[in-house]
């Protein structure tokens, strides 16, 4: 066996590890006498594929990765499209739902409000203090639209960072997934009696606000090379937390820069068929967003990158997009309104409020319709078909995760429109032939975004994530679509080839790193673009 030693320092003292070894084969005598890998990992797939609930597929996998990480992330290279609604959406929305039913073992850190002012010593608990890269920290409080689950978000901070690792190289020993147990105001959970969390309601803004300049400082004193991803915070808090810590540390929220910056690259794609198919230029573009959380405000923030691209200014930029929640389209007359809405209020209209979608369609005129509301059905097929009476190409994102909270489904969209749509969704749907030609479904998946940006972010030693950051590993993504895949009219490109298109994504990432004078890995300036990439593919890890 080969023992690699990499060198690194510790309270100013060059010391020298020993890299990590895989595990080694059992002594002869201890498994079966033909054992063989390829023909092992042909059993693992007849094993997950024998499984008739997605939930038992997901429970399953995790035996596998806990077990054997290295087969795991082999056949979740070698099988993305198939693993990924597994390990992601839409089926970890389920197995957050029943993860205190379903829990076997210990994965991550929990960190509770009754930890507050001794944080310090549960972060140092973790065994792997100086391998740590990444963590996706959750609180648990909005999982994918299924509202405030506690502590049972766990999954989703597990499933992002098994998505770090095979989409992006990350090595499993540097990943720290982490949930904040601050109580849950979901009664069902309070009453379980499995329920793994605080038997307690959440703990109010500014005592939580304490709670998390404590947990951000130690978290950056225990792990001084960590990026942070915030996952499924409440909308204030996602707001609240990411401005509070953004020019601190280096951290980023998922659901609001994340989201913003794959839906980016998808709109670029569509926007630029849609133009071609009715002659307008794309600055004539009008965006109506059906939700207006995090995910959506967010989502609204990266597409006026869309417009300033195109040469418009901020104002003209924010002119082209409107906003809908509970109460109809948001106007700046209306009444109050909630600060992270304030910025989209429209100014040009102070009529009486327009609640229902069709009027509001109406009105708008839009060329693209987002959906980030949670809602289920909210695009029916009345409002399809509006869309497409008022474009030859309309765009059509339901973008709300998991599939049955979908504002539509594809088969939707393509009857409504008679298959003449630009359509990406959060959640997987399958092609479908229409009228002898087979239509293929985008998915705005974040998983696209996130791996390709923290490795960039990682590699780059990045004090903090700028907005340029983010925006370029949009425009990486928007490009990477190859002919054949153009030829299909995909806004998005095949989710096989997610390790090459983080590699490209990351090269950006680092880039813009520099010009926004965050990085502190300066010798990558000096090179190329050619051998940036070469070193980002060479820092990958592979099972």
């Amino acid at each position: 066996m080969t023992i690699v030693l990499t060198p690194y320092w510790s309270n100013g003292v060059q010391r020298l590890k020993m890299a990590p070894q895989p595990p080694p084969k059992p002594p002869h005598g201890l498994a079966p006498p033909t054992l063989d890998d390829d023909i092992h990992a042909q059993r693992c797939m007849a094993q997950f594929r024998g499984k008739d609930k997605d939930i038992e597929k997901y429970i399953y996998l995790s035996a596998l990765k806990e077990r054997d990480p290295p087969m795991f992330y082999r056949l979740a290279l070698r099988h993305m499209s198939e693993f990924t609604p597994i390990i992601y959406t839409p089926t970890v929305g389920q197995a957050c739902q029943e993860y205190s039913k379903n829990y076997r073992h210990p994965e991550g850190i929990f960190v509770s409000i009754k930890d507050k002012g001794k944080i310090r010593s549960v972060l140092r608990s973790w065994p792997k203090l100086e391998d740590a890269r990444i963590s996706v920290v959750t609180d648990g409080s909005r999982i994918l639209g299924l509202g405030d689950l506690g502590i049972n978000g766990m999954p989703i901070s597990i499933g992002k960072l098994s998505l770090y690792i095979a989409g992006a190289g990350i090595r499993p020993h540097s990943t720290i997934p982490i949930c904040l147990d601050l109580g849950t105001n979901t009664q069902k959970y309070l009453d379980d009696p499995l329920y793994l969390g605080l038997r307690k309601k959440r703990v109010p803004t500014a005592e939580m606000t304490e709670f998390m300049d404590e947990f951000m400082y130690e978290m950056s004193q225990a792990f001084p090379k960590l990026l942070v991803q915030f996952e499924d915070f409440s909308t204030d808090h996602a707001f609240l937390y990411l401005e509070r810590y953004r020019n601190q540390y280096p951290v980023f929220n998922d659901d609001i820069q994340g989201t913003g910056a794959v839906v980016l690259s998808g709109f670029i794609n569509a926007a630029r068929l849609s133009s071609q198919a009715s002659g307008r230029p794309l600055s004539s573009h009008r965006i109506l967003f059906f939700g207006a959380g995090s995910a959506g405000v967010g989502v609204a923030m990266q597409l006026m990158s869309f417009f300033t691209l195109e040469g418009m200014t901020e104002e003209e930029a924010r002119s082209r997009i409107y906003l809908i929640d509970s109460q109809g389209l948001i106007y700046a007359s209306r009444g109050p309104l909630a600060e992270h809405k304030e910025y989209f209020a429209r100014t040009d209209y102070s009529g009486p409020p327009i609640t229902d979608l069709i009027d509001i369609l109406e009105y708008v005129k839009p060329t693209a319709l987002m959906g980030l509301s949670t809602m289920s059905g909210a695009f029916t097929m009345e409002a399809i078909q509006t869309m497409a009476a008022l474009n030859p190409l309309p765009i059509i994102f339901p973008l709300s995760n998991p599939v049955k909270l979908s504002e539509c489904t594809f088969e939707d969209a393509v009857r409504g429109t008679d298959g003449k749509v630009l359509f990406a969704s959060g959640s997987p749907f399958p092609e479908i032939e229409w009228k002898g030609k087979m239509l293929y479904p985008g998915q705005g998946n974040n998983m696209y975004i996130f791996p390709g940006l923290g490795l960039g972010a990682i590699i780059a030693r990045c004090s903090s994530v700028s907005d340029s950051m983010v925006e370029a590993s949009s425009l990486g993504l928007a490009n990477s679509l190859t002919a054949d895949e153009k030829a299909k009219g995909l806004l998005y490109p095949v989710i096989e080839r997610i390790r090459e298109i983080s590699g490209d994504i990351a090269v950006q990432v680092i880039r813009a790193a520099q010009a926004a004078g965050v990085d502190h890995h300066t010798d990558l300036r000096s090179k190329s673009d050619a051998e940036l990439l070469a070193f980002v593919n060479g820092r990958m890890w592979n099972p």
